[in-house]
């Protein structure tokens, strides 16, 4: 009986207490958090109240503050598509007293930004009032955007701020209370409004609200910036230039949306829209895009964000359409036109106005950026709207009256997300044509010379100068201009996309990448790894480029001991093998990793980094001055990765004479990378097809057996003719005798 009593206790405690421990962030984080970190002075924390996810910061039993987990009151999913969890806590003035970034998966490492530097960035907020930004929406307080983190610190940004003001008004802090509920009417859509006849009654009556940013309203905007960089780099076309034209629209507004997207584009918009979700329109032109590139790879459009009160809402890229067409006859062209879903959970009222927020960057440095913001107000005009009737209590006639207002199923084919994602690539692609064009008149080129090798190697002194000119465009062109240098990244990312999903398209979107990535599978079958690591990777140019400026100054080379050499290389397949094994398991912390790849350093980011980085690569840069591609030749994963499917390749175009390797050591002993072996036979997997030894392999100074071959010929030219007698007695060349 007392067993029946202990388990029967043990359950109702579970049930009262199991779901809300499980479904706190807090509860997670909290036990491995020091109070005194949090907050200066805080010596615990006391136990999370029942009915909200927060937890007293205690100083000598006094409660100083409360602490939350963002997480556990807002989105705050960022680049990496998963949440950033941020420890906040708030005093009784609703001032922040304390904040501490706790666990993220952003890989902020890749793009070159030091993880401390976000660190420092969060600290920042501790002292911010929220009592102001409850009445500015949140947005009275300058955001210190880190360039090449936007997406991450905004989302940031945004979760301190908007699930401090819930807390403070749950709890009543400074003052702050939960909004009152409305007095006066309340209202709704009217889905029986009538339909604006054009686009200039749209305009007119407040359907459509334009926002239209000058260039020297822009220029002006960063003048005012304090950092003196941002007027410098004031932007050259004429003032009167638009910098921006952006309008918005309510298009989830039946009337609108039919008015503005046509019948069956407002029919597909309707089905795509669930319960309680709302979609605006916005259109833009001019010198600014409204939502730039870094969804792309983010999937969070970094430069609007919707605010509401204290309610702010970022689209990602599942939340948005792209319009193909505008009805109205009079509409202006806009090259961007495109949707975007409100979702149910953000409390969004379409009703009530709202503000969309404007995110303008200007590049003042190889990876910094500064940034100012302006704002489109937006109110529904009353026409659209109609005083809101309350529920009717029989749950029978809620459900018929439902029934009548749901919007008719749509007859109209709902374009997939396939096919808005194929409009975005091809748009890149358009957008990116110069690039395209050089890249492929590279690569027309590089064919051209391996196909016809022989002829290209023929003389060696132009032969060397047409490589160094190559390598140049590849490191310059390619690398510093373009970026378009390969990773161990791409392998892993590949991987991972064939176990969750395989999508051509997500590729298509990086259009260098891709054809390069499309060129190397070429390549791997006809030529091997040689195609890429020895002619069109940036990283490996800079490598030789600098080798062979160190050999112009008379430094010293350095050739390793073949069988040192032969233990070495084995290296990089190591390291590639782990990253792949560890990508598996984490792709995030492959990722991290892969920073044994200096190409972010010394290729993407221009040496401008935090100085482990910068100090890694000259280090492999300064090895390869003596061992020439020392990073190529034993450390690169990317290298050890492609040699790998090399070994499929269906021709062997390097030619060897018999003679090769026993006994002429000629071609072993000049390879750059020491990838022909003593006994002759070249190792595809180590070879860079510079093709040096094709340039050996008819040298008349070099190779023994040109020498040779043509000593004979010369042995043979020089040699005197035989001497003949005369042709005998009637033969037709015989000489005529003279008849005495």
């Amino acid at each position: 009986m007392n067993i029946l009593r202990l388990v029967v206790l043990l359950c109702s405690w579970l049930a009262v207490t199991g779901p809300a421990q499980a479904e706190s962030v807090l509860a997670k984080f909290l036990p491995a958090q020091s109070a005194a970190e949090l907050v200066e002075g805080a010596d615990g924390f006391g136990p999370i109240r029942d009915d909200i996810p927060v937890a007293p910061v205690l100083r000598g039993g006094e409660t100083v503050a409360w602490a939350f987990v963002t997480t556990d009151f807002v989105g705050t999913t960022g680049y990496s598509g998963k949440p950033i969890h941020t420890m906040v806590a708030v005093d009784a003035d609703a001032r922040i007293a304390g904040v501490q970034l706790v666990h993220h998966s952003e890989p902020i490492v890749l793009i070159g930004i030091p993880e401390s530097r976000v660190q420092t960035m969060v600290e920042g907020y501790r002292g911010l009032d929220l009592v102001p930004e409850a009445a500015a929406g949140g947005t009275a307080h300058d955001v210190d955007i880190i360039s090449g983190a936007t997406v991450t610190v905004m989302v940031i940004d945004d979760s301190i701020v908007r699930s401090g003001l819930r807390v403070a008004r749950t709890l009543g802090l400074g003052g702050l209370a939960a909004p009152a509920a409305p007095t006066g009417p309340s209202f709704e859509i009217d889905p029986d409004a009538p339909a604006p006849a054009d686009w200039a009654e749209m305009e007119g009556d407040g359907t459509l609200r334009r926002l239209v940013l000058e260039v020297a309203q822009v220029n002006e905007a960063f003048a005012a910036n304090p950092d003196p960089r941002a007027a410098r780099r004031a932007l050259t076309d004429d003032p009167e230039t638009t910098f921006i034209e952006m309008q918005v629209a309510l298009a989830s507004v039946p009337s609108i949306g039919e008015s503005l997207l046509g019948e069956a584009q407002n029919a597909n918009l309707q089905s795509w829209l669930k319960p309680g979700e709302q979609a605006i329109a916005v259109v833009g032109r001019g010198l600014y895009s409204f939502k730039g590139s870094g969804y792309v790879r983010g999937g969070i459009f970094d430069r609007i964000v919707l605010i509401q009160d204290d309610i702010s809402v970022r689209f990602h890229d599942r939340e948005h359409r792209r319009i193909n067409g505008i009805r109205p006859a009079d509409a202006p062209e806009f090259p961007e036109m495109d949707l975007f879903k409100i979702p149910a959970e953000a409390g969004f009222d379409p009703a009530r106005p709202f503000r969309i927020q404007l995110l303008v960057h200007r590049d003042v440095g190889p990876t910094e950026k500064l940034f100012t913001t302006f704002e489109l107000g937006y109110q529904l005009p009353q026409q659209y709207l109609r005083a809101a009737t309350p529920p009717p209590a029989d749950p029978e006639t809620a459900g018929a009256a439902e029934t009548a207002t749901a919007p008719a199923p749509a007859i109209f084919a709902e374009p997939s997300e396939s096919q808005a994602q194929a409009e975005l690539w091809k748009r890149i692609w358009r957008d990116s044509k110069v690039k395209i064009a050089i890249l492929g008149a590279m690569l027309a080129v590089l064919t051209l010379v391996f196909f016809f090798q022989g002829f290209a190697t023929r003389n060696e002194k132009r032969f060397y100068i047409f490589r160094m000119a190559y390598l140049a465009v590849t490191l310059v062109v390619l690398g510093w201009m373009f970026n378009a240098q390969l990773s161990v990244v791409n392998i892993m990312a590949l991987t991972g996309s064939l176990m969750s999903g395989f999508s051509w398209q997500a590729f298509l979107l990086d259009p260098l990448t891709f054809i390069l990535w499309f060129a190397v599978a070429a390549a791997l079958l006809f030529w091997g790894r040689g195609a890429y690591c020895g002619w069109l990777c940036p990283f490996g140019a800079l490598q030789e480029l600098t080798n062979q400026i160190a050999r112009k100054l008379r430094i010293p080379q350095w050739t390793l001991p073949w069988g040192l050499h032969e233990r070495l290389w084995p290296v990089k397949y190591m390291i590639f093998l782990g990253l792949f094994g560890v990508s598996l398991a984490s792709i995030e912390q492959a990722e991290r990793l892969a920073e044994v790849e200096p190409f972010k350093t010394a290729i993407i980011l221009n040496f401008v980094r935090a100085w482990p980085f910068v100090a890694y690569a000259v280090a492999l840069l300064v090895a390869g001055l003596f061992v020439e591609r020392f990073y190529c030749r034993y450390l690169c994963p990317l290298g050890a990765g492609l040699a790998i499917p090399a070994r499929l390749r269906m021709f062997d175009w390097l030619k060897r004479y018999r003679e090769c390797g026993n006994p002429c050591q000629t071609c072993a002993n000049e390879c750059p990378v020491q990838s022909i072996h003593p006994t002759g036979e070249i190792n595809p997997n180590e070879c860079i097809n510079c093709l040096h030894c094709q340039v050996l392999y008819q040298s008349e100074t070099k190779c023994p057996v040109v020498i040779r071959q043509l000593k004979r010929r010369q042995s043979v030219a020089a040699s005197p003719a035989p001497r003949l007698g005369p042709a005998p007695a009637g033969h037709p060349n015989a000489t005529p005798r003279l008849k005495t």
